[in-house]
């Protein structure tokens, strides 16, 4: 999951904006362990989340989303293995869904106020027996820097959907957010399973 656009949060009491991204919303992780209080930088006073913030945070989410859509679509087709051809589309397919659920969201908040029920997406998990030689020089150094880069922004993720159980209000909102949480998690795992893999033995384990 990645971050290409920024929305901004302001504060109630002197008006002053802040970036509202995932790189930003790794901290709130420390924010919540000081009462779970959102104070601001500039004039240090508590800022309160409303249902402003709710839609301004689903809308950095989404876009977040839909760059590891593409990101994942990308390496899809440019990975020549194809277990990890088969790995990076059922990422891809899984980021989509993702995008689709929030942008539900975000259009219930907005007409209705309501947040919805997210049941949560697994992966498909087949098996692919199709053998090929182990990758090498450039190609598997290709192969792993995008899976070292793919890990670091699922732990992003992580932390802001973290946050955001956190932060949002509604039971249902907090729900939705640790399960987006937990997936992002599991994303994180299999890039890193596959990473080391790669690394170890110059083959992917994905499917076995």
């Amino acid at each position: 999951m990645g971050m290409m656009t920024k929305e901004t949060y302001a504060c109630q009491h002197c008006g002053a904006e802040a970036d509202m991204t995932l790189e930003g919303f790794e901290g709130v992780e420390d924010v919540i362990k000081r009462e779970r209080k959102l104070p601001c930088k500039n004039c240090g006073k508590d800022v309160s989340w409303t249902e402003r913030e709710d839609l301004k945070a689903v809308k950095v989410a989404m876009e977040a989303e839909k760059d590891a859509y593409q990101t994942y679509s990308k390496a899809a087709k440019m990975t020549r293995n194809p277990k990890g051809r088969d790995m990076f589309q059922q990422l891809s397919e899984f980021e989509m869904n993702h995008y689709k659920k929030l942008q539900e969201l975000f259009k219930s908040l907005q007409e209705k106020g309501e947040w919805i029920l997210y049941s949560g997406t697994s992966f498909k998990k087949k098996s692919v027996s199709i053998k090929m030689e182990k990758p090498k020089g450039q190609e598997q150094l290709t192969e792993m820097d995008a899976l070292r880069m793919a890990a670091r922004e699922e732990k992003k993720a992580q932390a802001y959907y973290r946050s955001m159980a956190e932060l949002t209000k509604d039971p249902r909102g907090k729900d939705m957010y640790k399960r987006l949480a937990y997936e992002e998690a599991l994303h994180e795992k299999v890039l890193n399973d596959q990473y080391y893999s790669l690394q170890n033995t110059g083959v992917w384990s994905w499917g076995d």
